[in-house]
């Protein structure tokens, strides 16, 4: 009875946040924006105001001040610019460095609590309390930073797998007779997902005054992948060299093609060891009992 009570306010929960979620929905993706200009030393004084005054009453706000009070206390082991580009390559830009080193300190606490509350209404041993409630510190403190590494992974592997179609349309734009400024930005407007995130923001750099070879490095140094470096050190090589981009667009386009075709070989490869333990400990069971079960039975009824 209790684990239901458990489940149906976990339910409830779950749908009190999907329901604020969508209500909030456009003045999330505006907080986003102006995040995002904000990450490029832009702050105007009314949105500065505004999140002075949310940070004091908000969960955020206690996330940023617990931060904070770590980042004094432990200096070394809180890396402000380390934790910032993380952030970057996760695409989270509104979120403050102190605020998730304040949100993990911040879980390392809660999850034991909840653990403790849990045990102690299922009654549970005081040893188990003791080991549950470590085991939950330790995961209150590990899962935010894992999450945050997986969707950076996540968010770079996608953006190398587009990186060949973007490649394709600055060729064409780039042929057409557009600078490769003006193809960039161009592109910037057609391709969607991280990719089109990065661009826009790497024009975005441009337009504020940077030159292209800075806004490129500055992308390279957000995505850090094997097609974004070439793309970036073939950029700029090509500049300094004087050769042809459309020509360096094309042997780039070929090289990504096959580096895309190695790495899915080389998942394809993979396949049937991920593949074997789910087949012996799940289906091999599975099909043992569902085989040898009535031969067991004849040979029982038979003896």
């Amino acid at each position: 009875m209790t684990l239901i009570a458990i489940t149906a306010l976990v339910l409830f929960g779950v749908v009190v946040a999907l329901t604020l979620r969508a209500l909030l929905l456009p003045r999330l993706q505006a907080a986003d924006r102006i995040g995002q200009v904000e990450v490029y030393g832009y702050v105007s004084p009314t949105s500065s105001t505004v999140e002075t005054t949310d940070d004091g009453r908000t969960l955020r706000g206690l996330a940023v001040r617990v931060g904070q009070a770590l980042a004094r206390r432990y200096p070394a082991h809180l890396d402000e610019d380390e934790i910032r580009r993380r952030l970057t390559a996760a695409g989270i830009y509104t979120l403050p460095p102190h605020a998730f080193a304040g949100a993990r300190a911040m879980a390392a606490v809660v999850m034991p609590a909840v653990v403790a509350f849990c045990g102690s209404a299922f009654g549970a041993g005081f040893l188990v309390l003791v080991v549950g409630t470590g085991i939950g510190a330790l995961l209150g403190w590990r899962l935010p930073d894992i999450a945050l590494e997986r969707r950076a992974k996540s968010r770079v592997a996608q953006i190398d797998r587009d990186m060949p179609e973007l490649v394709d349309l600055l060729i064409v734009t780039i042929e057409a007779g557009v600078g490769f400024s003006g193809a960039l930005q161009h592109a910037s407007g057609r391709v969607t997902g991280p990719l089109g995130d990065e661009l826009r923001l790497t024009t975005q750099e441009n337009r504020m005054g940077l030159s292209t070879g800075e806004c490129l490095s500055n992308m390279m140094a957000r995505v850090d992948s094997p097609s974004m470096r070439s793309f970036v050190r073939s950029i700029l090589q090509g500049e300094q060299l004087g050769v042809s981009i459309g020509q360096i667009m094309r042997n780039l386009a070929a090289e990504m093609r096959k580096r895309r075709r190695a790495v899915a070989e080389e998942r394809a490869q993979k396949a049937p060891i991920k593949m074997l333990f789910p087949l012996v400990f799940l289906i091999f069971p599975s099909l043992f009992i569902v085989l040898l079960y009535p031969a067991l039975v004849s040979i029982g009824e038979a003896l």
